[in-house]
């Protein structure tokens, strides 16, 4: 059995004016001996990444495994602040990461460049079970060598999709907002379903949404309740502050306080 958190919810959008958002799920589990987190987060996330290990009274020196969906920056960056951990990416994933020149894209170049070379990188073969009840299903589309990893020690399985799947949204209609070749993303979404009707009950953590269950209808339902805002100094002293709620349905507009 593992104890399953998730530390930092993703989000469902991204910028309009700033570049990609960036904002991706980060899970923690706990059990047969390991501490395990599925995806590290970007840059931006570290403060609340810590925060987040502390409540749970874990230090950064206790994590035995990363595991990463993709190489993209915002899933896969933080790696470097777990000096004791194995670190687990796809084969196929990690080869075709360190294979692209620098270019205005989402790999970051040189965190690609070391997980390439270190000793700690563990390359999965996609379709494996690379740690105990742990299975690697291959996801390709958004990135070549995208894996999801689906647990299955828990009486609830969990199936972590990262950004196979990365909203409710996708779920729902079938495609998907970002892809290195959208055929194979639709054909994983297709997968990433039928491993997730297989066992009812399973819960699916996307890349960048709330957890989700299938409801007796067999449409997902989010599980918790979003957290997401802004604070910004539109004014002329830092002590008054607007907060953008972030969490409103489209077309309602943000609230400010």
């Amino acid at each position: 059995m593992y104890q399953m958190d998730v530390l930092i919810q993703g989000f469902p959008g991204k910028s309009v004016c700033h570049g990609g958002l960036g904002w991706s799920t980060v899970s923690l589990l706990r059990g047969a001996g390991r501490v395990v987190l599925v995806d590290v987060g970007a840059f931006g996330v570290r403060r609340e990444l810590a925060k987040q290990l502390r409540a749970h009274g874990v230090d950064a020196n206790d994590v035995t495994d990363v595991v990463l969906t993709h190489a993209h920056y915002d899933h896969a960056v933080n790696f470097t602040l777990f000096p004791n951990a194995t670190v687990w990416i796809g084969a196929d994933e990690l080869s075709w990461a360190a294979s692209q020149p620098p270019g205005f894209n989402p790999l970051p170049e040189l965190y690609v460049r070391e997980l390439n070379v270190s000793p700690r990188v563990r390359r999965i073969a996609g379709d494996e079970e690379f740690l105990p009840d742990l299975q690697a299903i291959r996801a390709p589309g958004h990135t070549p060598g995208h894996l999801v990893f689906l647990l299955t020690a828990n009486d609830v399985p969990v199936l972590f999709t990262g950004d196979a799947a990365k909203n409710r949204a996708e779920l729902q209609c079938g495609a998907v907002d970002a892809s290195e070749d959208h055929a194979q993303s639709g054909e994983s979404l297709k997968v990433i379903w039928r491993t997730w009707r297989a066992t009812p009950g399973t819960v699916l953590v996307p890349g960048h949404d709330l957890s989700m269950r299938l409801d007796a209808t067999g449409q997902p339902e989010y599980i918790g309740e979003r957290r997401a805002a802004i604070a910004a100094w539109f004014s002329e002293s830092i002590e008054t502050i607007s907060t953008i709620d972030l969490c409103c349905e489209a077309g309602f507009g943000p609230a400010y306080r």
